[in-house]
């Protein structure tokens, strides 16, 4: 009998004892990272934009988890006040959280702006993460083995973050290049949060991944020929190239779960250029390295949230972090 050298879903280490927070759960590759925590044991919390698509998930995933201990959370990502209710609601009932997934994302077709005021592509895709993560570090960081994960993409290579308008207010619109910068920006930021845990001295570590390319309803959001590759006429045009999220989630899981995994590490399947199979590490584009980048971003990001990251210098308990 000969071993598979491909990392599956076989390979997720059990996750009892475990809380796990995921994003955008209710369904694609969120669905599947939820699932698949909950099915290796792990206490997953659903956070979804509605609650009723969170309960309905959750009633999907015990078909095959039946003892799965899950817990529904509204949240929107384009509204801080949502973002802080539900972080406040988490804090309540944990307080220890050991995998935080920043899964969630979106595109827009046309620019729009949140109840903020800012560009929603950004705000849903970092901003609400960021805030996110920051609003619930302190059940995080102290902890062995707790991981913060950002689901990024391959667009994110293609991408030059404007750090001097993040919110498209003084270039073009172009929805898809709004979305490849937003990814870019979660890996600055991942990035960026591993070297200031690193400097806490706290144990708990960064990682992101990208599924490649994947057939959920995501391309909904990017315009009408999205729509029509993703419709029964044309996918036969794309379909070679995509993957079922059960396997698309798998970089994630990989990111969240493998023990070899190191702070900053990026995971990503490794077949056609990135877009289909198992997961492997992956390379960030240079840009996504880049500490002077990373930093600034960092500092506007803290400034557009209103969420003020503060890491206690040992790494211990008192790292907080709230709403200025």
């Amino acid at each position: 009998m000969t071993t598979d050298p491909r990392w599956t879903e076989a390979d997720i280490p059990g996750q009892h004892g475990r809380t796990a927070v995921v994003t955008g759960a209710n369904s694609g590759l969120g669905f599947e990272t939820a699932r698949l925590l909950a099915e290796r044991g792990a206490t997953v919390v659903l956070v979804c934009r509605s609650i009723g698509n969170a309960e309905t998930a959750a009633d999907r995933i015990r078909e095959t988890a039946p003892n799965a201990e899950l817990r529904t959370v509204r949240a929107d990502l384009l509204s801080l006040m949502s973002i802080r209710a539900a972080a406040e609601r988490i804090r309540a009932e944990f307080d220890r959280i050991d995998l935080l997934v920043n899964n969630a994302g979106t595109t827009f077709q046309h620019r729009t702006v949140s109840v903020d005021g800012s560009e929603a592509t950004f705000a849903t895709n970092h901003l609400g993460p960021f805030a996110l993560t920051g609003l619930l570090l302190d059940r995080i960081a102290p902890h062995p083995g707790a991981r913060i994960v950002a689901v990024s993409s391959l667009l994110h290579a293609r991408a030059a973050l404007p750090l001097d308008d993040l919110q498209c207010a003084h270039r073009p619109y172009r929805n898809m290049a709004v979305y490849g910068h937003s990814k870019l920006a979660n890996l600055m930021f991942i990035r960026e949060l591993q070297r200031r845990l690193d400097a806490a001295g706290a144990p708990a570590i960064a990682t992101a991944a990208h599924p490649g390319s994947v057939r959920t309803a995501f391309g909904d959001h990017m315009g009408p020929l999205s729509r029509q590759l993703n419709s029964g006429v044309l996918r036969p045009l794309v379909a070679w190239m995509q993957q079922p999220a059960a396997i698309g989630a798998l970089a994630t899981l990989r990111a969240a779960t493998d023990p070899a995994a190191a702070g900053g590490a990026y995971f990503g399947p490794a077949e056609r250029r990135g877009l289909r199979g198992y997961p492997e590490p992956a390379t960030m584009a240079g840009h996504a390295l880049d500490p002077h980048a990373n930093g600034l971003l960092w500092a506007e990001s803290e400034r557009l949230t209103k969420v003020t990251y503060d890491f206690d210098a040992t790494g211990a308990a008192g790292m907080v972090a709230g709403l200025a």
